[in-house]
């Protein structure tokens, strides 16, 4: 347990860190066997604009880009417009620039909407931008007069279908007679011209090499980019591969997509002031086409027609051992009539509410056919056991009513920390070091320092959770290992994990991962009230027991870097559709002393209350209670379909 690292421990650790900045592959024989076919969900960050700086950071080609694009489509300031993969909006803020009134950026990289939004805000724009797949697009039909897709944004899919699933939602979005423009690489001018090897500066600091090569059937583009610091070393080694459009093939395309007046305007040769590699920017088509179509048919409703809700909470009249007194108290009352009054004022809802669990499976039997879902907030567990949590929604299964939140299996893996820490060593994500004790464990070898901090492998709310988890010495783990076994028992397992000591954070989404969904803003919590010495957790005490030091905790918007908060965002998401979370969750992480994420736990069906974290952090994205808690109701409906 000691917690000094040895001579040849901290020069492997040197070792380690010298490797770990040594992020190329070496020679690859063939290009093509290293590219993900999502590669796009992460290469497109502050490397990327780096390398592709001689069409980002030149305001003056943007501006004859517009330029060229309204001429083309006599775009009107009045137009609604949708800037479909709109990278960090350099169109979309130009367009906002010109007094142009409703223009919307969408795309599908996290890091890219931040920066366009925070660019948006420091000029003042009226512009919204947010996250979202192409193939999946988040509007109603009939929305947008014009939809452009710009920059060589078109073809980074596996599959042609993946391309068409693009151009029907932008041909269902637009209203009848509405255009699309399309920016696109030449692909028979750079089948026949590319470079197979290049290497540039691009700034005084970082230089990329490139590799290029054909895929086996001629029709994409593969490239490899290995970007370097002179100081940092190698920075990336990353693979993508691009769809070479012909003119033949991008109108047989808008054909089957079903748009007609199909037009290739002139092309456009990139006038970069860098004029190196221009890569697949160097000539590109613009082709622009019309939606023809009826308008939709409206789905009219009467008055007597409403959205049939039934929500399911803990019963108020059972014992509920993770409260202070175990039992409802007014706080617990407060919060749900708050929760019904927000609902209440929903327009096209009838809400029905159900809370005694000895008549649960009765009452809901009642109700099949009736109502249209269930709104699970009974986080507590059937019968208020955090054990059998999983029970409302396999009940639900079993009777035939769908619900909102997490199911049966998701429920069950992640109350279990440690399959979630294996779950996500699996994918790469880091955690603490941690030991796993058994109940018939009696001696173990902790392998790590101090600080430590104990916790019941199963649990919830942070029941078990104090300030006397954190251990300092063997004596105190000892004694915290002791009051665990007294206060769970003997036969439940205990995990050890190493105690962080940076920033506490939490990452909320809401929706539903890959497709319509809004990550929240990151949160941390405050300390700087709590008195010196003691360990900085938000246990049980800060949420529980209004009379301890930790109740004047404050939840704070987290200060991290971009990078910190991309990589964190991104694991969440990856974590969401990996543990089969649904409609909204919370991902506890905390940053090591070197300021390094590692994640704690994952929260499916979070803490719902108008003052728990998920309302905070909705809050701090000026999002009011009500508003959030509709967002839920919609995921619901939107992956239903109803």
């Amino acid at each position: 347990m000691n917690d000094k690292k040895s001579v040849e421990e901290k020069l492997s650790q040197k070792d380690k860190n010298v490797r770990h900045r040594r992020k190329t592959l070496g020679p690859v024989p063939n290009l093509e066997e290293h590219v993900q076919p999502d590669w796009w969900r992460s290469i497109f960050n502050s490397l990327y604009l780096k390398t592709d700086a001689d069409v980002v950071d030149d305001q003056s080609i943007t501006n004859q880009e517009v330029d060229l694009f309204s001429q083309i489509l006599n775009l009107s300031t009045e137009n609604k417009i949708l800037d479909l993969c709109c990278g960090q909006g350099r169109h979309s803020l130009e367009l906002s620039r010109r007094k142009f009134q409703y223009v919307e950026g969408l795309d599908r990289s996290h890091y890219l909407v931040q920066k366009a939004k925070g660019c948006a805000r420091k000029d003042n724009l009226n512009v919204k931008f947010r996250e979202g797949d192409a193939r999946k697009l988040p509007y109603s039909p009939d929305i947008f007069d014009v939809v452009m897709i710009l920059g060589n944004s078109f073809g980074y899919f596996e599959t042609m279908n993946d391309d068409l699933r693009v151009l029907r939602e932008v041909f269902k979005v637009l209203k009848p007679n509405g255009n699309v423009i399309i920016d696109v690489a030449d692909g028979e001018f750079v089948r026949n011209n590319f470079q197979s090897r290049t290497w540039e500066w691009i700034d005084k600091k970082h230089f990329v090499c490139r590799e290029r090569s054909l895929s086996a059937d001629r029709e994409r583009l593969i490239s490899r980019e290995i970007i370097s610091h002179v100081e940092k070393g190698v920075l990336a080694d990353q693979f993508y591969a691009e769809r070479l459009y012909t003119k033949e093939t991008l109108a047989h395309l808008f054909e089957i997509a079903g748009f007609n007046d199909i037009t290739f305007h002139c092309e456009i040769a990139t006038d970069s002031k860098r004029n190196q590699d221009l890569g697949m920017m160097e000539r590109r088509l613009i082709v622009s086409a019309r939606n023809g179509r009826e308008w939709a048919p409206v789905k009219r409703e009467t008055k007597n027609i409403v959205g049939k809700v039934a929500v399911v909470f803990g019963d108020p009249n059972k014992k509920d051992i993770l409260k202070p007194s175990t039992v409802f108290d007014e706080d617990d009352i407060y919060t749900i009539n708050q929760l019904k009054s927000v609902l209440k004022d929903l327009k096209g809802y009838q809400f029905t509410y159900i809370n005694n669990h000895d008549t649960l499976a009765k009452e809901l039997m009642k109700l099949k056919g009736n109502i249209d879902y269930v709104l699970n907030l009974c986080d507590e567990g059937f019968n208020n056991e955090a054990t059998q949590e999983l029970h409302v929604p396999a009940l639900l299964e079993i009777i035939g009513i769908h619900y909102t939140g997490a199911g049966p299996q998701c429920l069950a893996s992640c109350y279990d920390k440690s399959i979630v820490r294996g779950v996500a060593k699996e994918m790469g994500i880091p955690v603490p070091k941690a030991l796993f004790v058994k109940p018939e464990d009696n001696t173990f070898e902790l392998g790590f320092g101090f600080p430590v901090i104990v916790k019941p492998n199963f649990g919830d709310g942070s029941f078990g959770i104090t300030q006397k988890n954190v251990a300092n010495t063997a004596e105190e783990l000892v004694n915290a290992i002791s009051e665990i076994r007294e206060t769970f028992g003997y036969d439940k397992p205990i995990l050890m994990e190493e105690f962080l000591g940076g920033k506490d954070l939490s990452v909320g989404i809401i929706g539903n991962p890959p497709e319509i969904y809004k990550v929240l803003p990151i949160v941390e919590e405050d300390y700087s009230a709590l008195p010196k010495g003691l360990p900085k957790i938000c246990g049980y005490e800060a949420k529980w027991i209004a009379d301890s030091p930790y109740w004047n905790i404050k939840t704070i918007p987290a200060r991290l870097s971009q990078e910190t908060e991309k990589f964190i965002v991104e694991c969440c998401l990856k974590l969401f559709e990996r543990l089969q979370c649904r409609d909204y969750c919370r991902f506890d992480w905390r940053l090591d002393c070197k300021g390094s994420p590692k994640l704690l736990e994952v929260n499916p069906n979070p803490g719902w209350c108008w003052d728990g974290h998920l309302a905070k952090m909705a809050k701090f994205a000026g999002i009011s209670y009500t508003e959030m808690l509709k967002m839920i109701l919609d995921s619901v409906e939107k992956r239903l379909k109803l």
